[in-house]
């Protein structure tokens, strides 16, 4: 059973921008921080950036200032808006809860974002 859907990915040029967008069942939205991952080929998994319910959020030093995470607690629906993309941030992105990440539950499929330079 499919529980988070990740969307928004795309070939961009550098200095573009793209927004993605993770609808996740209740179960995993409801009261949890939500995080954005990126895996790029060959390495592991990272969070780039996380929001909690009430709003509170923070990001990888990588991203600070081009990236900005959202959610939409009446839809169970978290966003990555993204801007200034460069080249490193080719990857694979995921969303997940930060619980279900740290409890090593299943994922969803990806949304896979390309920056050419």
């Amino acid at each position: 059973q499919v529980q988070l859907v990740e969307s928004g990915g795309g070939l961009v040029q550098a200095g573009g921008s793209l927004r993605l967008s993770c609808v996740a069942s209740r179960s995993i939205f409801r009261r949890n921080t939500m995080g954005w991952y990126r895996q790029a080929s060959g390495n592991q998994r990272e969070l780039v950036a996380s929001i909690s319910d009430g709003g509170s959020t923070n990001y990888a030093d990588s991203v600070k200032g081009r990236f900005t995470i959202s959610r939409d607690n009446a839809k169970n629906t978290a966003y990555l808006q993204m801007t200034a993309l460069k080249p490193e941030d080719t990857a694979v992105y995921y969303c997940n809860s930060l619980l279900n990440a740290r409890l090593g539950a299943s994922w969803g499929q990806g949304t896979q974002v390309t920056v050419s330079s």
